[in-house]
């Protein structure tokens, strides 16, 4: 076996490339339909066969699968093949319901492997890389996935999962490691602590490839600042595979989704319509090669949009836009639809870290939502800060951002807890009286 797999389909052709993924859908719709009974138990309702499907102009025909779906189909219902061709399983962290768990057949993960592979090639990586992985490990879907694409393309793989940072800052300088693989946030944490010990210029580092969480362009701007890199959106789930299903390139200009083993499409989130290609929507994919989970028409609630345009760096593959929020889980205050990364944009422009965090309350039937936070250091250091007028800054902007009044506490430095892994960023004690 190569070391990894040459990606050949990313710049093959558009009218191959969708013979390729009707070929393979075809024969995903007859596997689910004869080994999963919900997905038999639907088209059935929906009056189509597995003959209805001749390719991906007739994806539309199929039903849509939620997140609740496979919920209620825990812990096996969703399993295509025999559990004696299972070797791993990955699931969610259950933090918004039940979990989901997701199953792997070695040939799911050598799939797996290979599109991780190709996002590390994406921002430049080669096997002369020292790719350091931070991402959590076990059953979540970060640390293994870039974990198997390090492996894959033959670089040399620190898997250091997240947390003790005293000892990720030691290999990372000691070891030299040049592409880290995080969440955007602890990326940011360990720029914070490396400028403050003033070990920048002992770091190799030259790419970074941060995903599992929300963050924005002002944020990818101030980790390469701090890290003295170019720094990389990835995207992923655990439902549909994890990491690796689509990630930016050195243009940085959008991710380019796996098309020989994802099929993406935007819907209206209300109607299920499809969306043509740069219109805003609900981004669902459909799984044409995974054998143990495959999921067909997969609604991820994750907004962003399309684009088929052929990018400068010279793949033909579909890019998606950076999500831009979700369907179902946004923050409505006031009958406003709030996003925290829209509140993110206000302080990073404002010159503030990517350190706050967001209350949300409900006295008697008013919302109330607060937002801390935290003074820099460069900040803090003024004798008089005014804090007052600063506090009276935000708000001011994130009015003119959101069209509500939110009330804002401006506090010191290292005030708010870091996070070493998935940043919590929203406190909604709504939830407490449901």
């Amino acid at each position: 076996m190569t070391n990894y797999y040459q990606p050949e389909i990313e710049t093959m052709p558009r009218e191959e490339l969708e013979k390729l993924q009707s070929e393979r859908l075809v024969a995903q719709v007859k596997h689910v339909y004869e080994n999963v009974k919900m997905y038999h138990d639907r088209m059935v309702e929906a009056g189509i066969t597995p003959e209805d499907i001749h390719g991906i102009e007739d994806l539309h025909k199929l039903p849509f699968v939620t997140k609740d779906d496979l919920r209620d189909q825990y812990p096996y219902g969703m399993c295509a093949v025999p559990l004696t061709d299972c070797v791993r399983i990955q699931s969610t962290s259950g933090t918004t319901g039940r979990r989901v768990v997701a199953f792997y057949t070695q040939e799911d993960l050598d799939i797996w492997d290979e599109c991780c592979a190709r996002a590390i090639v994406g921002v430049g990586g080669t096997k002369d890389d020292v790719v350091h992985v931070s991402y959590g490990y076990g059953l979540f879907t970060g640390g293994p996935g870039l974990n198997g694409g390090s492996h894959r393309l033959g670089s040399l793989t620190l898997p250091m999962s997240s947390g003790n940072t005293e000892r990720q800052i030691q290999f990372m300088t000691d070891l030299g490691s040049t592409i880290l693989c995080c969440t955007p946030s602890y990326a940011h944490f360990l720029g914070e602590e490396i400028k403050a010990r003033g070990l920048k210029d002992q770091l190799k580092l030259k790419a970074g490839i941060f995903g599992a969480e929300p963050w924005t362009e002002e944020m990818r701007h101030n980790i390469e600042e701090l890290l003295g890199i170019k720094a990389y959106d990835i995207y992923g789930l655990t439902e549909i595979a994890g990491p690796g299903v689509s990630c930016e390139c050195q243009a940085q200009a959008g991710m380019h989704i796996q098309e020989d083993h994802f099929i993406p499409e935007i819907i209206d989130p209300d109607t299920g319509e499809v969306l043509p290609d740069g219109q805003v929507g609900e981004l669902v994919f459909s799984s044409i090669t995974k054998k143990a989970f495959p999921l067909l028409r997969y609604r991820t609630r994750d907004l962003c949009y399309l684009t088929h345009e052929k990018c400068s760096c010279g793949r033909t593959t579909v890019r998606m836009h950076k999500p831009m929020g979700r369907s179902d889980d946004m923050i409505i205050v006031k009958g406003v639809n709030v996003f925290p990364s829209q509140i993110e944009t206000v302080l990073l422009k404002l010159g503030y870290l990517a350190n706050y965090m967001i209350y949300v309350d409900r006295i008697g039937t008013k919302d109330t939502i607060e937002v801390h936070v935290e003074l820099t250091p460069e900040m803090a250091q003024d004798e008089y800060p005014d804090i007052p007028k600063r506090e009276k800054r935000i708000v001011s902007e994130l009015k003119s951002m959101l069209g509500i009044q939110v009330d804002v506490k401006v506090v010191p430095p290292q005030t708010i807890q870091r996070s070493e892994g998935k940043a919590i960023r929203v406190m909604d004690k709504r939830n407490l009286y449901r």
